[in-house]
């Protein structure tokens, strides 16, 4: 019988025990997940952390997931898209329009009086970031999800029913086709990522913001604002997100790994996604109601006077975009034809 020598049982016990980390290592993984919202938000708890479960439980425990709310890694808002593409963080969740002009096929979904719901008008969203964006506006990340949040309205000291009423008004807008809307109906869009909303309205900045009810209440802008302008059946607009993972993380991982990631991506998790968001409108909308605050139903008729104030806007985006080289019209009139299809 060969006795091994101490000097090769060192040896071979270091190269097994290097053999074994270098296996859990690759096996293995820890994903940095960033976002700008407060932990305990409606995305970040109902979709962001349900997502993270999911692929920790269909991955046996072999990925977890490190959830940093509300910029915890560092930065602002605008910066996650850069954060994911560098590797700072591994999943992002952000507003597209944070970093205006990036994504600009994206701003077809965000015209005024476009979408119908969030969850139709998401899964909509995605088959056109399939066909148009992944290896366009995206090619430098690996999209995970992309979805809409539910229909927009005007939240506002004092009330606002007519176009005429926002003259002057300071209000805050998320994105650049927001901008533009609320710049045609006349009042002074001031440009903010979501978390500064409280304090700008608490210290004057801004007179109205305009979000979905669903983050109103991580937000309590019910509490900083008497006024809340609904448009009926119609969304005076939406805003689109980004769920995205670093490309190199991704394409790190073995085949069985990036199933799981897989499985818990693309069509089905963005309509859950944007479901998840306007289901959260009738609970934040109930706490306004319940403080008395004014709820301001805007009839046909009226949401009409709003409808043919908004109309530029879309010609302004075709006629900019086709300057920059895009297709623009045929970009918005398939989006528009997707959520149709999908809303049916």
């Amino acid at each position: 019988m060969t006795r091994m020598t101490p000097l090769f049982r060192g040896v071979a016990a270091g190269a097994v025990a290097a053999l074994l980390g270098s296996a859990a290592w690759a096996q293995d993984v820890t994903l940095k997940m960033h976002q700008f919202l407060p932990g305990q938000a409606v995305v970040p708890t109902q979709v962001l952390d349900v997502w993270a479960d999911r692929v920790q439980e269909q991955s046996d425990g072999r990925i977890k997931v490190d959830h940093y709310p509300a910029m915890q890694l560092g930065g602002k808002p605008p910066e996650l898209v850069d954060q994911v593409i560098d590797g700072v963080a591994d999943v992002i969740w952000t507003v597209t329009g944070y970093t205006p002009g990036r994504f600009p096929r994206s701003e077809a979904f965000e015209q005024p009086f476009t979408m119908t719901n969030a969850e139709d008008t998401s899964r909509a969203y995605w088959e056109y970031v399939e066909k148009n964006m992944l290896d366009q506006d995206f090619k430098d990340m690996h999209i995970i999800a992309v979805w809409v949040h539910g229909p927009g309205l005007i939240h506002s000291k004092e009330p606002v029913s007519s176009v005429g009423d926002l003259n002057g008004v300071k209000l805050r807008a998320p994105t650049r086709v927001t901008n533009k809307l609320f710049t045609d109906l006349g009042a002074t869009p001031v440009g903010m990522p979501v978390p500064a909303v409280p304090e700008a309205l608490s210290k004057g900045v801004i007179d109205a913001t305009v979000i979905p009810w669903e983050v109103t209440t991580a937000l309590k802008v019910s509490e900083l604002v008497g006024n809340h302008t609904e448009f009926g059946d119609n969304s005076l607009y939406t805003t689109t997100f980004i769920f995205a993972m670093n490309k190199d993380k991704y394409e790190s991982l073995p085949d069985d790994l990036k199933a799981v990631i897989d499985a818990n991506s693309g069509a089905e998790f963005s309509a859950f996604a944007g479901k998840v968001m306007q289901d959260a409108d009738a609970p934040a909308r109930k706490i306004a109601v319940d403080r008395g605050n004014t709820i301001i139903e805007l009839s046909e008729e009226q949401v009409q006077e709003w409808k043919d104030a908004a109309a530029g806007v879309e010609t302004w985006w075709v006629e900019e975009q086709t300057a920059a080289g895009l297709n623009a019209q045929e970009l918005l009139d398939e989006a528009k034809a997707l959520i149709k299809a999908h809303s049916e």
